[in-house]
């Protein structure tokens, strides 16, 4: 189990981690988001000493992580996937952390199996593509075969098959009672991995649930409903008391109705529906609408500056336009 308690850290004035408390179980997939900036690199790197806290407290399975003995083998991490020695192979790489940590030759075969690069194993990393080396770092977070496993961005790289496995090898793991906690930017793939979601922006704890609550909670959710007899349907719902919202298209919306109680309604009253669907917002669109207010980096498409000036108007500065000008 990770476990945080007032965990803050700044860098002159300002504040990357703000008082964060929460704690990774056990048995599940533990999601960490946040937009840019948020605050979670940052913490990630408290949970492994890389990082002092400016104050609170991190234990990993109730210790520190500077106390533990031999620490691969309490929690494996893959925070950069480009940590590594060039000049080593992929081999030689796992070899030097598994004698650091007392670790056996075995294992570095095992993991190297595991991840799919026995057959680079003698080539060195420098040579590695990205998904190569999102492979071998996963690898070393393996193999003193934690209880813990943290990792940051883990898909970064990999092709869909690779996607796939990291995937399922996230919910195995956890299915194997260790603790799993991972960061990522890609919500459709954070949506079919993780079981639980710790939300911050601006370094403060946004939100602690598990993934269906999140999505509950943060998005609206309603029922869809389309029929060919849009106008008597209406006048049925407003009989009931049933507040329905007209979209475009002939569609309607009806906010906090089952759609078994629509379905029984319109059979009651002899109204054909060619759709009566459930609707519930995506992870990533529950996350924008919590996140708003926190994003620290906003983007803007302003079209005038999108245009190319008019004919003789001499090259802007770089940077007014993105970079240097030119006129095809």
């Amino acid at each position: 189990m990770i476990e945080l308690e007032g965990l803050t850290k700044r860098y002159g004035e300002k504040v990357a981690v703000n008082n964060l408390t929460f704690a990774v179980r056990p048995g599940i997939v533990t999601g960490f988001l946040g937009p840019n900036g948020a605050g979670k690199s940052t913490t990630m790197r408290m949970l492994l000493g890389l990082d002092r806290p400016t104050a609170g407290d991190v234990r990993i399975d109730g210790q520190h992580y500077n106390h533990l003995k031999d620490p691969l083998k309490y929690i494996g991490a893959l925070l950069d996937a480009k940590a590594m020695h060039g000049g080593r192979s992929a081999f030689n790489h796992l070899l030097c952390l598994a004698q650091s940590n007392g670790i056996s030759k075995a294992r570095v075969h095992e993991v190297l199996d595991t991840v799919g690069l026995t057959a680079v194993a003698r080539k060195k990393a420098k040579g590695f593509s990205l998904g190569m080396g999102q492979r071998l770092g996963i690898a070393g977070a393996l193999l003193g075969d934690p209880r813990i496993l943290m990792f940051d961005e883990p898909v970064n790289g990999l092709d869909p098959e690779g996607i796939h496995w990291i995937r399922n090898l996230m919910k195995s793991l956890a299915t194997q009672g260790r603790t799993v906690f991972v960061s990522s930017h890609l919500m459709s793939e954070m949506a079919l991995t993780a079981d639980h979601l710790v939300v911050i922006g601006q370094g403060r704890l946004l939100a602690d649930t598990s993934m269906a609550d999140f999505i509950q909670q943060n998005s609206r959710s309603y029922v869809r409903i389309r029929t060919p007899q849009r106008e008597r349907f209406l006048d049925v719902l407003h009989g009931a008391g049933i507040t329905v919202v007209e979209t475009g298209g002939g569609t309607l919306e009806v906010d906090g109705s089952q759609p078994e109680h629509l379905g029984e309604l319109a059979a009651r009253h002899q109204v054909v529906l060619h759709e009566l669907s459930p609707q519930q917002a995506s992870l990533e669109e529950a996350f924008m609408q919590l996140t708003a207010e926190s994003v620290e980096y906003h983007a803007h498409t302003d079209a005038a500056l999108m245009e190319a000036p008019p004919p003789g108007t001499p090259p802007p500065p770089q940077g007014q336009w993105g970079g240097d000008w030119k006129r095809d």
